[in-house]
């Protein structure tokens, strides 16, 4: 049947592309643990996915926590439970926007730097010539940028829970008309161990799919300067997918009663 070809073969390409990236991932998950280990380059992955990040993912966080500490505000006036906003804000952040922005914000900048690299690695046949080398790429390229996402997300997005929650008590306080220690006292009795285990481990799911995402689509990248450019949007775009997926499916495993 014609009408029914399209989508066959859509689902055919879909299964073909999720059986080379479970592939590709087993790989790099494999080098990972498997000696040698490159510590020099994973202390410079580490440097520039975690360090440099910091500005944008900080800005996003205390830009993210002043305006949820506003609209709550403008919405519990109506029920007189201005109170609760410490509440709202800190779990808010700790449980979804602290690991979720942070990981779509370094999906925009890492990821694509990563796809780029590397495809333009491939495109160069670089890649070629570390096999001639008798050096894996896995092991020089994939495993230390795998290595260091999940590592620095985590430390990335415990930063950024912080500058959120300041960023809350700046307007609450100083804006909003809060008694600062109340505001402190609230916050800190409201917040659970749970809430931040839960945001943690999102950011090293994050950060794992940031970096794998980039590493795959650039290793696999073909036709010059126009692929490493597919390659690259290709990486962000199913880095933020993946991210929003697998933010519910973690929220689920923690919270599902």
């Amino acid at each position: 049947m014609p009408i029914l070809q399209p989508i066959g073969r859509t689902f055919i390409a879909f299964l073909e592309v999720a059986g080379r990236l479970s592939i590709f991932a087993i790989a790099a998950l494999t080098h990972c643990v498997r000696p040698p280990i490159y510590p020099r380059l994973i202390g410079r992955q580490m440097l520039e996915i975690g360090y440099y990040s910091l500005p944008v993912v900080g800005l996003t966080a205390i830009f993210t926590g002043m305006v949820l500490a506003l609209q709550s505000y403008t919405g519990f006036a109506r029920f007189s439970a201005e109170s609760a906003i410490p509440n709202v804000v800190i779990v808010s952040i700790t449980r979804e926007l602290g690991p979720v922005l942070a990981g779509l914000m370094v999906a925009g900048r890492v990821g694509a730097a990563i796809a780029a690299e590397i495809g333009t690695m491939r495109v160069t046949e670089q890649i070629d010539a570390l096999y001639t080398l008798s050096t894996n790429p896995f092991k020089y390229l994939v495993a230390p940028r795998l290595i260091a996402g999940l590592v620095t997300l985590p430390i990335l997005v415990l930063i950024a829970d912080i500058i959120g929650v300041f960023g809350g008590y700046l307007v609450s306080v100083y804006k909003l008309g809060f008694n600062p220690a109340t505001y402190i006292s609230n916050t800190v009795d409201f917040v659970e161990v749970q809430d931040v285990v839960s945001g943690l481990v999102k950011a090293s799911a994050f950060g794992f799919l940031v970096t794998l995402m980039g590493c795959y689509h650039g290793y696999h990248s073909r036709g010059g300067a126009q692929g490493v450019g597919t390659a690259t949007t290709n990486a962000v775009v199913s880095a933020s997918i993946l991210i929003l997926c697998f933010n519910y499916f973690i929220t689920e495993l923690f919270f599902a009663q």
